[in-house]
């Protein structure tokens, strides 16, 4: 079960790296959860979804030394890596979009169930965010 884990999470931040959305969303399952960092909960494929397509409307990123960590019988799993990123368009409540570029530690919580994840917890410094975007020129 830890293989298929490690195997699991290693695909769904191989899917979003590529930008295969379609594989992406496949990895959930139809109920999964989504704990929005410092912000709320969303349940449900299509509630992550959209979500999805408001960030990759907003942001181009790409994740980097990407270390996943999986417990003993592989229901749950954790990662930690480096964000990439750059700011395209202006996200509500959130400085002015000026394709400014960003470098961001960031970590991931995860459930499993039934081969697929059925939440994910993710959490990154959005002081750090906007104090880097803030200060960047385009």
């Amino acid at each position: 079960m830890r293989e298929a884990t490690l195997k699991l999470i290693q695909d769904y931040y191989a899917a979003f790296n590529a930008g295969d959305m379609a594989r992406f969303l496949d990895l959930l399952t139809d109920d999964v959860i989504h704990d929005i960092n410092q912000g709320g909960r969303e349940v449900g494929k299509e509630a992550f979804a959209a979500f999805m397509e408001r960030m990759n409307g907003s942001y181009r990123e790409e994740l980097e030394d990407i270390e996943v960590m999986v417990n003993g019988d592989g229901s749950r799993a954790a990662a930690e890596f480096v964000v990439l990123g750059t700011y395209l368009k202006s996200d509500e409540g959130l400085p002015e979009a000026r394709g400014q570029q960003y470098r961001l530690p960031a970590g991931a919580f995860f459930d499993i169930r039934d081969g697929k994840v059925a939440r994910i917890s993710n959490y990154y410094n959005l002081e750090d965010w906007i104090r880097q975007v803030s200060q960047a020129a385009a």
